[in-house]
């Protein structure tokens, strides 16, 4: 069964003002592929690589706003932190979930990938001191967040209206990132109001996205090798050519390009820049409300 899709019909009502709130899911893994996109199973393990890079990425996001509501005196941008980290929190449960009941159900041991992502966040980005430089290190996770979570939000949008099932996706698959995804538009711009009540300017802004943009690419890049490495279905011939394959996956459609990326990257280094763009909030709510997943764990 396909999953609605809207990349014919946006919404183009504005709802206005959304009250975030976590949204339970109910996803069921068996019986999934470890090539759940089988006709670009390379593309697939990229995407599904944000399954390992994911959950250790949101917990340190959790664990920064927790620390950073303590400054916080906007009721308000209070209440959006709040929903922001009950979100996050879902998401990282979720993706957890998926890399035991999915990827190693398909044979497929993570936890090598997991221990760089937990030095990664846990240690490098981790809270650090205490005082005026335990706070200068706060706001630069501030910064280091608001970057991510505006990609998070374009590829969000981008899968929301992606034909992830001309490639035969599996629908929970889809399901999973395209309900992700709709939460990231939905929330899009708490990151950015956040990092600016923190003082995070246009310079600071800037830099971090310089730094960023290629983290991102290769943690992702990363993720792809180690799941291909495990893929007894795929010749594992090295980064080279698996770049190659991405490079040939992206000009089929069945992930976002590297140009249309470094776009978005660049649109953050516009004076003034807020999110409010990326994504459509009337197309996030409408895919929430029939997405699979959120309906079953209502019923």
């Amino acid at each position: 069964m396909k999953l609605l899709r809207w990349s014919a019909t946006r919404p183009d009502v504005d709802p206005g003002a959304v009250a975030l709130h976590a949204r339970n899911v109910s996803f069921d893994w068996s019986g999934v592929p470890l090539q759940w996109m089988p006709a670009e199973p390379l593309a697939g393990h990229l995407i599904c690589a944000l399954n390992m890079l994911l959950p250790e990425g949101e917990r340190m996001f959790i664990a920064t706003y927790r620390e950073a509501l303590a400054y916080v005196e906007d009721e308000k941008l209070r209440e959006d932190m709040l929903g922001f980290i009950g979100q996050e929190s879902m998401h990282a449960e979720t993706h957890a979930k998926v890399l035991v009941d999915m990827l190693a159900a398909n044979g497929v041991d993570t936890a090598p990938y997991e221990r760089q992502m937990e030095y990664l966040f846990r240690v490098s980005l981790g809270k650090r001191g205490a005082g005026r430089a335990g706070k200068q290190m706060l706001v630069e996770r501030l910064a280091f967040i608001a970057c991510l979570e505006h990609f998070f939000a374009w590829l969000g949008d981008w899968v929301l209206n992606a034909d992830l099932e001309k490639f035969g996706a599996d629908p929970r698959m889809a399901d999973l990132f395209r309900w992700h995804g709709a939460e990231e538009v939905e929330h899009r711009n708490v990151a950015h109001d956040v990092a600016e009540y923190f003082g995070v300017g246009y310079v600071r802004r800037s830099a971090t996205m310089t730094l960023v943009f290629p983290i991102f690419l290769v943690l992702l890049l990363r993720g792809t090798r180690f799941l291909v490495h495990q893929d007894p279905k795929l010749p594992d011939h090295g980064y080279p050519r698996l770049l190659a394959g991405v490079f040939a996956a992206m000009w089929r459609g069945a992930i976002p390009g590297v140009p249309s990326l470094l776009v978005s990257a660049l649109s953050t280094f516009q004076p003034g820049y807020n999110p409010d763009k990326v994504g459509s909030t009337a197309q996030a709510l409408a895919y929430l409300a029939a997405s699979p997943a959120a309906r079953a764990a209502a019923s």
